[in-house]
């Protein structure tokens, strides 16, 4: 941006006088302001900024004197520079007079065009440079004022020492971050205020040593300090060591972020990672003994695979409640009416009483096998292996000892087995883990257990409403429905899982018209395949699954999800979607399928 011409304000009764000023000054690249009068001269000077004032001395009504003096009198007006025009000759006190006036020149009538000039140039020069130099002074000023604001506003504490280990700024961060004032800390030093931790003193004392002796210019280091309030923070401590051309130190630096609650996160993250690691270690081994010991204590393949499978559902569906509760504990209730839910045992012929009891998450998963046993076995063996057969279970508390009586009536007389199977010695060696007992009870009414395990109070879980049993053959198929021909559409980024669900649909009667594991895949093959049902993962390679859903429902293509995630993790928009859980039953399976999709022949 081009700067503004610099004024001149010229000063004369006679009109004739202020014309010649202006033809003379003509080239030289001003732009000369005129008044007739001193009070139009001080009207002008109110809103115009000028280089210089060339007065008349003469003047009726105000002369040059009066006007100086009241220019000089007024901060706006004071250091403009004044040079007086006479044509008058003057002794030397009138001359005092202007000079004291505040006059910097006199110059008489006729005026020499070359001294005046020269004179006028001079003075504009000078103007200028003040001009330029007061711009400059408010583009530092502004600048900053920028950096202080953003400084003041920055989540970082900043704050400077100098060569002597003072402190010799401190921002309004640091006055946030630390609760001490600028003011408190100003000239300490930085050794003796006590936000250092003790354990941090040495290495600090050690990082000025190395910053002032220049062999750090900079660096990061993690360090702990203490607020006012004696908090203690984790910090992250940016430091430089600003230095003059010579090499000379200015200041030390230091832009500390606090981390604290980072480093808790990072800690917690640690934690879970390795708990994850630890329970899903145990869980695979788990199921590896099951497997293991389900085919040495099975007949044959058709004894071995719904044994197996059973036990992975008992196991599989504590792991849900524990979820559900972020692992903290499993309400007993809750770890028995899963047995029921999931089908295992007839709700009309099994009844269960006693107090609200939270059990820890190993305890509740190692009970939660011994239930699935003792329903298993009352199914094959016990009372239940008789139409009129009934299961009774209570527990109570007693003595820091939690006490479960399993009673069978109505069912076959039983008598010591000559040897003890796998489900036998998984009840007693599950309880037996966690410091308690199982003892069976041989009778002519039935089979019995008394089941012990030490009781310690665990977090109390908010009550929850009771699920529905599940109705036995509600499909009217029992598991045993056929799919006649389904066309299907697999959407499952779990090889291993893919595989399974394709083989069971097949072997069902199902047809497997396109597989898909992401997103995009999924969408594309929508709009590709024709099918009559749609089996969707709750989640594909870490990537939620409510689009997939949107346009399934857009569609009116009927579709479930088959999912590890329980309903509170599926999309909220699709709460009336079936959902068949994994592990799944392959009974369940089927009968969604075959109560949800439209036969083959109909599509």
């Amino acid at each position: 941006m081009q700067p503004e011409p610099t004024k001149i304000l010229a000063v004369d009764d006679v009109e004739e006088n202020l014309t010649a000023l202006e033809a003379l000054l003509a080239d030289e690249g001003v732009t000369l302001i005129k008044a007739r009068s001193g009070m139009q001269a001080l009207e002008l000077l109110l809103v115009e900024d000028v280089a210089l004032a060339l007065l008349d001395v003469q003047m009726p009504g105000m002369d040059g004197f009066e006007l100086a003096e009241l220019m000089r009198g007024t901060e706006r007006t004071r250091r403009v520079p004044i040079i007086f025009l006479t044509a008058v000759a003057t002794d030397e006190r009138r001359q005092f007079r202007g000079y004291e006036s505040g006059a910097i020149d006199y110059l008489f009538k006729p005026v020499d065009p070359h001294i005046l000039r020269h004179k006028v140039a001079l003075f504009v020069e000078l103007f200028q440079q003040r001009q330029e130099l007061a711009r400059e002074r408010d583009s530092h000023a502004a600048a900053l004022a920028r950096i202080q604001a953003h400084g003041d506003n920055s989540p970082l504490a900043i704050v400077e020492i100098d060569a002597q280990r003072h402190v010799v700024a401190w921002s309004k961060g640091a006055e946030r971050l630390f609760g001490w004032r600028a003011a408190e800390v100003a000239g300490f030093g930085a050794s003796e205020l006590k936000w250092l931790d003790d354990s941090q003193r040495g290495d600090f004392a050690g990082l000025m040593d190395e910053m002032i002796a220049g062999t750090v210019p900079r660096t990061n280091r993690l360090l702990r300090f203490h607020t006012a309030e004696g908090l203690t923070l984790d910090c992250e401590c940016y430091c430089s060591a600003l230095r003059d051309a010579a090499g000379r130190l200015f200041s030390i630096s230091l832009q500390i972020l606090d981390v604290t609650e980072r480093k808790r996160a990072e800690a917690t993250q640690k934690l879970l990672i390795g708990e994850l690691n630890h329970r899903v270690k145990n869980t695979l081994a788990s199921v590896q003994a099951i497997a293991t010991q389900t085919l040495r204590h099975s007949s044959g393949p058709s004894d071995f695979a719904p044994t197996f499978i059973g036990r992975i559902h008992a196991l599989a569906s504590a792991h849900s409640l524990l979820s559900g509760e972020t692992w903290q504990a499993a309400r007993l209730g809750d770890l028995i009416e899963g047995q029921v839910t999931i089908g295992a045992i007839d709700g009309e012929r099994f009844h269960w009483n006693g107090p609200e009891v939270d059990l820890r998450p190993e305890p509740a998963l190692h009970l939660a096998l011994v239930l699935h046993e003792l329903v298993t076995n009352a199914h094959k063996y016990g009372a239940l292996s008789a139409p009129a057969g009934r299961v009774e279970l209570e527990w109570r508390l007693t003595n820091d000892q939690l006490v479960l009586d399993w009673r069978e009536r109505g069912g076959p007389p039983v008598e010591p087995p000559s040897r003890r199977g796998f489900g036998t010695a998984l009840i007693e060696r599950s309880l037996r883990s966690d410091g308690g007992s199982a003892q069976p009870h041989y009778g002519p009414e039935g089979m019995g257990w008394t089941l012990t395990l030490p009781y310690a109070s665990s977090p109390c879980l908010r009550k929850k409403a009771r699920p529905a049993p599940r109705e036995q053959g509600a499909s009217g198929s029992d598991g045993k429905a056929h799919l006649g021909g389904r066309r299907l559409l697999l959407i499952e980024d779990e090889p291993l899982v893919a595989f399974e669900l394709a083989a069971t649909l097949e072997d069902a009667g199902g047809h497997i018209v396109g597989q898909a594991a992401t997103v995009a895949d999924a969408l594309a093959l929508i709009d590709q395949a024709e099918c009559d049902l749609v089996l969707l993962d709750g989640n594909l390679q870490g990537e939620g699954v409510e689009q997939v859903a949107r346009v399934l429902a857009n569609r009116a293509m009927p579709f479930l999800f088959v999912s590890g995630y329980g309903r509170d993790h599926l999309p909220e928009a699709f709460d009336a979607v079936p959902v068949i859980e994994k592990p799944f039953k392959v009974a369940d399976l089927i009968d969604a399928i075959a109560k949800l999709a439209v036969p083959a022949t109909q599509g």
